[in-house]
């Protein structure tokens, strides 16, 4: 009876555990088994241009894995807004920064939602990812070209 009971509470111990990845404070790396895949998408484009145009759509990997869905952005110059949604179970956020390492944009960490990200933008290359212990370092990364 009590291998049963063992067996039962595994699953439910899994869950808490996935849960919670991600939501620690604690600035060391993680080194979990967990891979980010390979984004196959072409690049999100923002059409519309500064000043209120079309925000350009950003996910995070809705499996789990620690990626977002494109690694590659597109924008106008002016006001680059972007509407990021993490429908995955573990937590993620996004982080814009420029070439020399400044950041000029970041999204709140967040799970099973969505949310803008916005901020002003030259033509040039920016880098956005995921700021959670380990995710950046598992490829959670990718470029925003602004034209």
């Amino acid at each position: 009876m009590k291998r049963s009971a063992y067996l039962l509470a595994l699953p439910l111990v899994a869950m808490f555990l996935l849960a919670g990845c991600g939501s620690s404070d604690d600035s060391s790396s993680d080194s979990t088994a967990e891979t980010a895949t390979t984004p196959t998408e072409q690049p999100a484009t923002d059409t519309g241009g500064s000043g209120g145009g079309k925000a350009i759509a950003l996910d995070a990997d809705p499996s789990g894995a620690l990626a977002y869905t494109t690694d590659t952005l597109e924008a106008k110059a002016g006001t680059v807004n972007v509407d990021f949604t993490n429908d995955a179970a573990i937590a993620h956020d996004v982080v814009f920064e420029d070439s020399s390492g400044a950041e000029v944009g970041r999204g709140d960490v967040i799970t099973g939602d969505s949310e803008s990200v916005s901020f002003d933008a030259k033509p040039g290359k920016y880098t956005y990812y995921c700021s959670l212990p380990g995710h950046r370092a598992a490829g959670m990364e990718g470029t925003l070209t602004v034209k």
